[in-house]
């Protein structure tokens, strides 16, 4: 029976790195997702800001310029992503509540988080009490580093 995959939590900004400006730092990351190493989970308001977030204008400028709609970005997103229901407050709290819902649901699947967000990455010590690595890059596809 194959191993289930480790569960991962992305925040938009990586998203975004691994769809619309395909950052070289982000090919381990798609590499894992595609050989099912680790599942992205995500929730419906993820998805949703990142469709709000596709259209802040210097993210449509870079969409125009690659020839990449929208529409093809979230169709991707729909392709790596698990879609779970949204997940209770976690013990703790980040300075951005936009941020809340990344941790909430890495906190409730014990999942790891990759982010670049400060607010997010000065929580990883808490985080850690509570089973959930915090990391700003993806390196390979057995762990996260936090280079």
């Amino acid at each position: 029976m194959p191993a289930m995959p480790q569960p991962l939590v992305l925040d938009t900004n990586i998203a975004l790195d691994l769809f619309v400006f395909d950052d070289p730092a982000t090919h381990p990351l798609r590499e894992a997702l595609g050989q099912g190493t680790h599942g992205w989970l995500a929730t419906a308001p993820m998805r949703e800001e990142l469709w709000r977030v596709l259209a802040y204008p210097q993210i449509a400028r870079r969409l125009v310029a690659a020839q990449v709609a929208p529409d093809a970005v979230i169709a991707r997103f729909d392709g790596h992503i698990t879609l779970v229901a949204e997940a209770p407050k976690a013990p703790y709290t980040c300075k951005d509540p936009d941020d809340q819902k990344f941790i909430d649901l890495a906190v409730a699947h014990t999942a790891t988080l990759v982010s670049k967000d400060a607010a997010v990455l000065c929580m990883a010590r808490r985080l850690a009490r509570v089973g959930v690595g915090v990391y700003r890059h993806f390196v390979g596809s057995a762990a996260p580093q936090s280079a």
